[in-house]
């Protein structure tokens, strides 16, 4: 006898502009073609894959220790996560919980000796793939910097913030409109008396 398929979607996107819709309906569709109940649509926007900690991910992972589902459905791997040691810790447990995992774009069924192996040379190229990234992005920052570019936050304008709180021994710097400032605020309407 076959046994009956209870999925749990997951979907994420790592930017809030990011639309999520557009995972959650091709998965919603590959379980209706494939006849599996749908037990819940887990949903992450604006995660990053490389935080192994993310709201619906770890939803997701609660219900899956309570045996609520029996199979996984993710449109790509990296949607998972882009760490090997992490999404093996993930497929670990769910061996252990008897949850299979189905990608839909990598064609990866971890049902399959094949499926096992593929997920796990998929996680590598994931986590590679992370890597290259984040050596781009070194990167360039390095010769932005080199180029005299400021990288990170603006700064504070010289302008505005070259005066100091009246405050006797206080080297807090204020805005040219303001006297005081925040921790001294509180003695302003003695001042004005």
């Amino acid at each position: 006898m076959k046994r009956k398929i209870k999925a749990a979607i997951y979907v994420r996107v790592s930017t809030l502009d990011q639309n999520p819709e557009n995972q959650s309906k091709i998965l919603k569709e590959y379980c209706k073609n494939n006849e599996y109940q749908i037990f819940n649509i887990y949903i992450d926007k604006g995660e990053s894959g490389l935080n192994d900690s993310r709201p619906a991910f770890d939803k997701m992972l609660k219900d899956m220790r309570s045996r609520k589902f029996n199979t996984i459905v993710v449109w790509k791997l990296d949607r998972m996560g882009r760490s090997v040691q992490h999404l093996l810790h993930i497929l670990n447990e769910m061996k252990l919980k008897k949850v299979d995992l189905i990608i839909t774009t990598q064609n990866i069924d971890t049902t399959t000796a094949a499926g096992k192996l593929f997920f796990i040379m998929i996680a590598g190229f994931a986590e590679f793939e992370s890597t290259l990234i984040s050596e781009r992005t070194k990167a360039g920052m390095d010769r932005a910097k080199g180029k005299g570019k400021h990288i990170g936050r603006p700064r504070k304008d010289p302008i505005i913030y070259n005066h100091y709180c009246i405050v006797s021994g206080c080297r807090e710097k204020v805005e040219r409109t303001r006297r005081l400032c925040h921790k001294h605020k509180r003695y302003e309407k003695m001042l004005a008396k």
